[in-house]
């Protein structure tokens, strides 16, 4: 108890809020949130909180307390939710065709199965309940389904026909998507993780047509491989002759050099011996012209008597008269003359035969 204070007035700011609160908790409602939900209070009557929407979300997994009747309580799904619009009855958010109808900038009648991807942003769920929207169904109709179904149609209707057969393409055309759901979406509390393209289709004869020319550009592009591989192979054999061609000129030049260096070599040996040769006649020349001078001088008739005497050693000399009325040797056979004297000879050395 603080000094200077009444007992009854203490006792009485303890035992009122006591007593208070003894009789409003059994009145209390009790209110939860599930793992993946935020909720709302709203203050009907004005007692202890300001009237209307409370400016807080109470977050997941959560038991709260608040008087009945003067409060309301709404919660909101904050997990991500994928909303599929799609062609068949049987799967997406509705029982019926629901996928998107539109044309493409050329002109053709395309229709295309959409997922969209989003969640709740839970500061702004105070915000979504009091101006846009009470549930997560309404949300998701009213609001999430008429922008999904409206702003993506003329984002991929910008596409060509052909285009939509191209993944990047359609990718990039979603992600252009889901930037734009964001700037409507965002300020209703609303965040687009993903835009998705599944199947699409085009009127049947177009697709008849679409189909004969993506056959005719792949049978194009196969003939272009096939150009291409030919091509190809034609350089690789150009280039395996080129190759022969320059192996064999390389051998011609090889064999040219090598003929030229056994050609020039075989000249040197020539060269040599022609000059050998020519040393050796000018050798011989001086020898003989040496000689002519030893002949000349006082010795030669005497080397000369020596050179016929050494020639005539053991040769045999017949005398013949030739002076006188002897031999006229201009008119003589000397052949037949020496052979009678040779016939002679021989009978003179024959051995006398004995007589009967």
């Amino acid at each position: 108890m603080q000094a200077g204070v009444p007992l009854w007035k203490w006792a009485l700011r303890k035992i009122i809020p006591l007593a208070v609160l003894s009789l409003v908790l059994p009145a209390c409602m009790t209110k939860t949130t599930g793992p993946t939900e935020v909720g709302v209070r709203t203050v009907k009557i004005g007692i202890f909180k300001k009237k209307g929407v409370e400016d807080k979300f109470y977050p997941p997994g959560g038991t709260y307390f608040f008087l009945p009747y003067v409060n309301d309580w709404n919660t909101f799904d904050i997990k991500l939710h994928n909303m599929e619009m799609t062609f068949s009855d049987e799967r997406g958010d509705r029982k019926s065709r629901d996928d998107l109808l539109f044309k493409t900038i050329d002109g053709n009648d395309i229709s295309l199965d959409v997922i969209i991807s989003y969640r709740i942003d839970p500061q702004k769920a105070p915000f979504i309940l009091q101006h846009v929207a009470p549930t997560d169904e309404e949300l998701n109709d009213n609001i999430v389904r008429t922008v999904a179904r409206s702003s993506p149609r003329d984002i991929f209707g910008e596409l060509r026909s052909e285009e939509f057969y191209v993944s990047e393409k359609r990718g990039e055309k979603a992600d252009r998507a889901r930037e734009e759901l964001n700037q409507i979406l965002n300020p209703y509390g609303v965040i687009v993780e993903k835009v998705a393209t599944k199947d699409y289709r085009f009127n049947p004869e177009y697709q008849k047509a679409i189909e004969a020319r993506k056959m005719a550009d792949q049978m194009a592009e196969k003939n272009k491989s096939a150009t291409r591989a030919a091509r190809e192979e034609y350089l690789a054999k150009l280039e395996e002759a080129q190759g022969e061609i320059n192996k064999m000129v390389a051998q011609a030049d090889g064999e040219f050099l090598k003929a030229k260096i056994e050609a020039d070599a075989h000249y040197d040996q020539q060269q040599s011996i022609a000059q050998a040769i020519e040393a050796e006649g000018k050798a011989e020349a001086e020898g003989i012209k040496k000689l002519n001078e030893a002949l000349s001088g006082p010795g030669g008739e005497v080397m000369v008597k020596l050179q016929l005497a050494e020639a005539m050693k053991g040769k045999r000399i017949l005398l013949l008269p030739i002076s006188g009325g002897g031999l006229d040797l201009r008119t003589t056979d000397v052949n037949r003359l020496l052979e009678v004297y040779g016939l002679k000879s021989l009978q003179s050395q024959q051995p006398p035969t004995a007589s009967k």
